[in-house]
C-alpha cells in the first residue's frame, strides 16, 4: 500500500471538504459506539475479562520468541509449513514461491490487512496470477482500482449504497440494483464461481495458536471458511505479535474481540484451522503453509511504544475517536488508521515518514478506556511526541513554543503574571456575545469554528477572591 502519511493534514482537509464522505461517515458514526455499549453489559465481569484479556496478550509479547518456537514446532508437526517475513516483500515473494510450486492460476483471498502492507494483490497480478478478494467489503474496493481500506473491520464503510451500486454495474455490467440485499446476492453470485475454480486461498490470521499450531478466523460473511477449505492450498498471513498460547486464551479473547468490533455477542463463523486436509477428511486444503510477518515489528516490541501489539484488530479505537468519525480512515495515509495507527504507522514506517499523526489525537481517551486488552493509546501517542521533540522533527518554531511554555511554567510567579494578562487580553478580543471569531497564532482553533472568550481573569484570581472573601 502507497504510504501517504505525511500528508496527513492535507488529507484530512480534503475529507472534511468531501460532502459525500461526510454524509457516509455520518451514516455509520456512533452506531458501534451503542452497540459496543449494549454488548459489554452481557459480561458477568467485563473489567475482570479485559484485565484477563491484557494479560493474555502481555504475556504471549514478554516471551514472544519461546511462542513463535512452539507455534512453529506443532503447526510442522501437523504437517503445515512456517515460513518467516522479515519485510513485506518477503511476503510476496513467499506467496509466489507457493504458487508456482503448485502451478497455481487462481488466487481467492480473505480479508488480510497484513497483505495490504506488502500491497500482495497488485504482486499477485505481476505475476500473471489472478487474485480475487472475498470479503465483501475488500472486493468493492477491489474493482474500484484498489482503493485503500478505509477501516480495519469494515474496510468501505466509507462508500455508500450508490456508490456500490455504480461500481457493480461498471464491473459486472448488470442492471442496476439499489436495494442492499441484491447487491449482496449479486456479489455472492459473481464469488460463487471463484470459490469453485481457484487453486490457492489466502487468509489472515487473528490468533496463531502456539499448543496446537492452529489459526483462528473470526468472520461474518462466511468467506474465510470457503476460502481457506476448497482450495488446494491454504495460506494465512498474520504478525508475528499474532500468536497467543492456549485455545483457552482465544476464547477470552474472543468474548471481546466481536463485542468490540460491531456489537456482537459473537462473531457468525469462527474457523479453528490446524494443518492440511487429513486422511479420509473430506474437506480441507491439502497444503497448509503459515507466514509470519515482522515487518518492523520485533523494533516496536524493543520499543517505548511495545504495547500497542497488544492489539486485536477489533477496531473500538477509531469508532470511538472524535478524529476518525470525522475524516475516516484515508487521511492517516497508510494500512492502519485511527488511535491504533497513529502509533502503529510511525513505529513501521519510521516516524520521520508520519510526523502528523501522533498528534491527531485530542489525547480525550476514548481509545483508552474502550481498548479491550486496555492498550494506553493516549500515553504512548505522548511518547511518539516526545520523540519527536527529541529528535527534531517538529517545526522550529512548535519546538520554540513549548520549550518557552516550559521555561515560563517553571517560574510560578511570572506563569502567574503571564496568564493574568493573557486572560485580559482574550477577554478583550471577544465580541458582545463573547465569542473570538479569530485568533492568531492559533487560526486553526478558529477556523472553522467561534472559540469562547475567557471572563478576564484566572482561576488563581477566583481561589484569591473566594479565601480573602468579598
Amino acid at each position: 500500500m502507497h504510504v501517504a502519511s505525511m500528508h496527513f493534514r492535507e488529507r484530512a482537509h480534503e475529507s472534511l471538504d468531501d460532502a459525500q464522505l461526510q454524509q457516509n461517515l455520518l451514516k455509520f458514526r456512533g452506531k458501534f459506539v451503542t452497540k459496543r455499549r449494549e454488548a459489554m453489559f452481557e459480561l458477568d465481569d467485563f473489567e475482570g475479562t479485559r484485565e484477563a484479556a491484557k494479560n493474555i496478550r502481555q504475556r504471549g509479547l514478554d516471551n514472544l520468541d519461546t511462542w513463535l518456537e512452539i507455534f512453529e514446532r506443532n503447526a510442522t508437526a501437523r504437517g503445515a509449513t512456517v515460513l518467516w517475513a522479515e519485510t513485506p516483500a518477503d511476503i510476496n515473494r513467499h506467496v509466489l514461491d507457493i504458487a508456482r510450486r503448485h502451478e497455481v492460476a487462481k488466487i481467492i483471498k480473505s480479508k488480510s490487512m497484513v497483505s495490504e502492507e506488502s500491497q500482495l494483490d497488485r504482486a499477485i497480478e505481476a505475476a500473471g496470477l489472478k487474485v480475487v478478494e472475498t470479503d465483501l467489503g475488500e472486493y468493492i474496493l477491489q474493482i474500484n482500482d484498489y482503493e485503500p481500506p478505509s477501516h480495519i473491520v469494515g474496510p468501505a464503510l466509507h462508500k455508500s449504497k450508490d456508490e456500490v451500486s455504480d461500481l457493480f454495474v461498471k464491473a459486472h455490467g448488470t442492471p442496476r440494483k439499489t436495494e442492499i440485499t441484491d447487491l449482496c446476492f449479486e456479489a455472492r453470485q459473481v464469488l460463487r464461481a471463484h470459490y469453485l475454480t481457484a487453486d490457492m486461498g489466502i487468509s489472515g490470521g487473528n490468533f496463531f495458536v502456539a499448543e496446537s499450531g492452529s489459526v483462528v478466523l473470526v468472520t461474518n460473511e462466511g468467506n474465510a471458511t470457503l476460502t481457506t477449505t476448497l482450495p488446494k492450498v491454504h495460506v494465512a498471513i498474520s504478525g508475528i505479535e499474532k500468536v497467543v498460547p492456549t485455545l483457552e486464551d482465544v476464547a477470552t479473547l474472543l468474548r471481546l474481540l466481536a463485542r468490540s468490533a460491531t456489537g456482537q455477542s459473537t462473531s457468525n463463523y469462527v474457523d479453528i484451522l490446524t494443518g492440511p486436509k487429513g486422511e479420509g477428511e473430506f474437506h480441507g486444503a491439502e497444503h497448509m503453509y503459515f507466514i509470519l510477518v515482522d515487518a518492523g515489528r520485533s523494533a516496536v516490541l524493543a520499543s517505548e511504544v511495545r504495547e500497542a501489539l497488544r492489539c486485536i484488530r477489533c477496531g473500538a479505537c477509531m469508532n470511538h475517536c472524535p478524529v476518525y468519525q470525522n475524516i475516516g480512515g484515508h487521511s492517516y495515509g497508510w494500512v492502519y488508521p485511527g488511535p491504533i495507527g497513529s502509533v502503529l504507522t510511525p513505529s513501521y514506517i519510521g516516524l520521520e515518514n508520519a510526523l502528523d499523526l501522533p498528534q491527531a489525537s485530542t489525547l480525550c481517551n476514548q481509545c483508552g478506556v474502550v481498548c479491550p486488552v486496555k492498550i494506553p493509546l493516549p500515553d504512548l501517542l505522548r511518547k511518539l511526541r516526545e520523540q519527536q521533540f527529541a529528535r527534531n522533527l517538529r517545526p522550529w518554531y512548535e519546538r520554540a513554543g513549548v520549550r518557552g511554555w516550559a521555561w515560563l511554567a517553571t517560574r510560578p510567579r511570572l506563569y502567574a503574571l503571564a496568564t493574568r494578562i493573557g486572560a485580559r487580553v482574550l477577554h478583550w478580543l471577544g465580541d458582545k456575545r463573547g465569542m473570538i471569531h479569530k485568533l492568531s497564532p492559533g487560526g486553526g482553533w478558529t477556523e472553522g469554528r467561534d472559540m469562547p472568550a475567557p471572563p478576564g481573569h484566572t482561576f488563581r484570581d477566583l481561589y484569591a477572591k473566594e479565601r480573602n472573601g468579598p
